[in-house]
């Protein structure tokens, strides 16, 4: 059941591929709240995946999109303020690729033009759609423009390899971009550190299920879901939070702030030998 937060409101929603993607579930999510909404991803992603399908269910145009082009970017904007009738009023950027993680490289034996590749997916796209939004005035006053990060831009965990350093990018990017926004403009930047999540991009990162498992034992109220997730960018994106901006606001279940829960302490202690002594 739908609460019209978002009712007459104008949003993109960049990297909805499947219903196991975040995105995907914001963008229906949106969609029951009120809002009008476009959706966005590459070329490939448009033709070959399941977005086609959403756009005609949501009554949502598809604008194919390089997000690392400027350009692209551009017509992204474009169209979504002409097809909605007006400037937007909500982005969220849920984009993230590694080709070192795709290809098993580890974080000591990067390529580095992968790594390139990388930041610029994962991060620097960010910027690129904040400018482009920014320098063609697309967003709204009181607009709200998202990214999704994870607790790896703080703390070192196994096997996320060079994604951990584009989400740190990301972060920064939200922080310094957000002043500028809201001092000039009054649009919100934020970014979202979701708990580990099942989705097609996140089964590449190897260990990913024991990174799951973990955190949801360290987790007092255990991982949260991506509806979860899609439930509290809703909140961001509403009316409700217009004074949140330059945040990176952690939405894991409590992980974060744990230090050893009670529920890792007994999985742990099983591994003792009973018998040895201190």
């Amino acid at each position: 059941m739908g609460y019209n937060l978002l009712k007459g409101k104008r949003g993109i929603i960049f990297g909805a591929l499947n219903d196991m993607s975040i995105a995907w579930k914001v963008a229906e999510k949106a969609h029951e709240e009120g809002a009008l909404i476009t959706l966005s991803n590459t070329p490939v992603a448009c033709r070959m995946g399941e977005v086609v399908e959403l756009g005609k269910r949501l009554n949502a145009e598809i604008i194919p999109a390089d997000a690392t082009s400027v350009h692209d970017l551009e017509n992204v904007f474009t169209k979504s303020m002409d097809v909605l009738g007006g400037k937007i009023d909500f982005v969220l950027h849920s984009i993230g690729m590694s080709l070192n993680v795709r290809k098993k490289r580890l974080y000591h034996d990067l390529d580095y033009n992968f790594l390139d590749k990388t930041l610029d997916i994962s991060a620097i796209s960010f910027h690129k759609m904040l400018q482009v939004a920014f320098k063609m005035d697309a967003v709204s006053e009181g607009g709200s423009v998202l990214a999704l990060s994870y607790v790896a831009a703080q703390r070192t965990l196994y096997g996320y390899n060079d994604m951990a350093d584009a989400k740190a990018l990301l972060e920064s990017i939200a922080r310094s971009f957000g002043y500028i926004y809201g001092r000039e403009k009054k649009v919100r930047v934020n970014t979202i550190s979701q708990s580990p999540t099942v989705t097609t991009a996140g089964s590449g990162v190897k260990g990913i299920d024991g990174l799951i498992d973990f955190s949801d034992r360290m987790s007092p109220l255990g991982n949260a879901s991506a509806d979860d997730c899609a439930n509290y960018c809703i909140t961001l994106f509403s009316d409700l939070t217009k004074k949140v901006t330059m945040q990176n606001l952690f939405h894991d279940g409590g992980f974060s702030s744990v230090g050893m829960s009670q529920r890792a302490m007994s999985q742990y202690e099983k591994s003792f030998d009973c018998d040895c002594q201190d």
